[in-house]
């Protein structure tokens, strides 16, 4: 069974919807991109806790190669209260994931531990 044809004199509507669509689609898909693009993002792999005074954290960073980075790790106890914070400055270097490893001392036990946030290292 055929497509049925558009009413004639509305044929240039239809290209001109259709073009304006694919420009639609493109532009989403570019915002989309350029707003991941640079950004820092940490990943917790792992963490143990140690003892009452601490925990060790494992995450990996994603940023651009050669920026420097600080990230704020906090260990929290049951009651999601922060009971230990540790900046840990990630060096600049070629690589794009970085792999780190720290220890958070804390003020009493900890039951977690996660990477707040991480920033650019001016």
């Amino acid at each position: 069974m055929p497509l049925p044809r558009p009413a004639p004199g509305t044929g240039k509507w239809w290209v001109v919807g259709i073009i304006g669509c694919a420009i639609g689609v493109a532009l989403a898909v570019w915002l989309g991109l350029a707003n991941t693009l640079g950004q820092i993002t940490p990943t917790v792999t792992g963490y143990k806790v140690l003892d009452d005074r601490s925990v060790r954290v494992d995450f990996d960073v994603d940023r651009s190669p050669g920026q420097a980075v600080v990230c704020t790790v906090r260990a929290l106890d049951r009651t999601f209260g922060v009971v230990g914070v540790l900046n840990v400055t990630v060096p600049a270097t070629s690589e794009r994931d970085v792999h780190q490893r720290v220890v958070v001392k804390t003020a009493s036990r900890a039951v977690t531990g996660e990477v707040e946030s991480c920033s650019p290292n001016p």
